[in-house]
């Protein structure tokens, strides 16, 4: 099922919001996005991949570089490609399986897209075709390992897969086994090979990362304790290295203190000064300083994440607006950012069921 709404200008900013369709969501939606206010105006949505929690936009010329790209988290798992040059994305070949369950994140790399598959802890590589649809499975690198929390860690669970800034290694982040997993792709055959695992402390449940944008740091946000561990990255060397922790909450939780918080995105400004976390039950954003080295991270305040159990965040391209993805209270809420002191101020919000990512092209 499609729906499309009026269209919007040649060159006009748009953001992709993906949804649960399985809880009510709209699937992929599309939407205008006006440069003085931040405001979003959706245009179009296609509900035709179920689940769509995460999405993906190529850029440039080449294969994918005009095509957006979903997760359908579901089981067993899969993921789409799709032309989004009208107000309603439409199919780009068909949906296919990524011999993973529950796929939570994908990121483009070297011609192929990679999909986190959370329930089966495992990293899926895909082609990316000449017309940007996308081929079958090249590669699964399954993980291996486990934590001390026996509910959530009894076996690997990757949680996000992306590329470092310098397009050499892959990174997958895994909340299961308390690592990040480094490896190399093989851009001719889709084959992962490993590289090195950063562990980090036991019991953290490591869920998504950022890298600093001058590429020497990155900051991984832990799920289970709400926490940031800031690394070093050598990026020649292909070695993530943890040198500190930050609470991203004003006081540590006590445990049976409810609600209990669990912290889902980490964004980096673009100056590299200050650094957000989305933190689901607490329903804050976290707002940290920097230092000049970009290697210690300090809490400033919090602030309402304007609904409840923001599942994502996101900066604009131009870097001077957040939007919080709420689920369970079904809206997109932005937020205008002081550049003084990064302090973001709610400025609206779009209705939007289930919500789950909004990206921006």
């Amino acid at each position: 099922m499609t729906d499309s709404a009026t269209g919007s200008d040649d060159g006009a900013v748009r953001a992709f919001i993906g949804s649960f369709t399985s809880a009510g969501g709209r699937g992929i939606t599309v939407a205008a996005v006006d440069r003085e206010t931040g405001a979003l105006t959706v245009l179009g949505s296609t509900d035709t991949v179920p689940d769509p929690s995460f999405l993906a936009l190529g850029h440039g010329p080449g294969p994918g570089g005009g095509a957006l790209y979903a997760v359908s988290e579901t089981e067993p798992g899969a993921a789409a490609a799709l032309d989004v040059t009208g107000d309603v994305p439409q199919p780009l070949g068909g949906i296919r399986p990524v011999d993973g369950d529950g796929p939570t994140h994908l990121a483009l790399a070297g011609g192929h897209l990679l999909t986190a598959n959370y329930n089966s802890g495992s990293v899926s590589v895909l082609p990316v075709l000449a017309d940007g649809s996308l081929g079958p499975v090249a590669s699964v690198s399954r993980h291996e390992g486990s934590g001390p929390d026996t509910a959530r860690q009894r076996g690997p669970h990757a949680h996000q897969v992306l590329p470092d800034p310098s397009g050499n290694w892959v990174l997958s982040v895994d909340l299961g086994t308390d690592s990040v997993r480094i490896c190399a792709l093989d851009t001719a055959t889709g084959a992962l090979r490993p590289h090195g695992e950063t562990a980090l402390r036991p019991g953290t449940g490591p869920r998504h990362l950022a890298f600093h944008p001058a590429g020497g740091h990155a900051y991984v946000l832990n799920e289970l304790e709400p926490t940031v561990t800031t690394c070093r990255w050598n990026a020649a060397a292909g070695v993530l290295e943890p040198v500190g922790e930050t609470s991203v909450l004003p006081a540590p939780p006590a445990k049976g203190d409810e609600p209990a918080t669990y912290p889902s995105e980490v964004v980096v400004s673009h100056d590299g000064r200050f650094l957000w976390t989305a933190n689901r039950g607490h329903d804050t954003i976290s707002v940290l300083e920097l230092d000049a080295t970009g290697e210690q991270a300090t809490l400033v305040t919090t602030v309402d994440c304007g609904g409840h159990w923001p599942r994502d965040l996101t900066l604009d391209p131009a870097g001077r607006r957040l939007y919080a993805s709420n689920e369970r209270s079904g809206d997109v809420s932005w937020f205008d950012i002081d550049p003084e002191t990064g302090v973001p101020r709610r400025a609206g919000s779009l209705a939007a069921p289930a919500v789950s990512c909004v990206i921006f092209g």
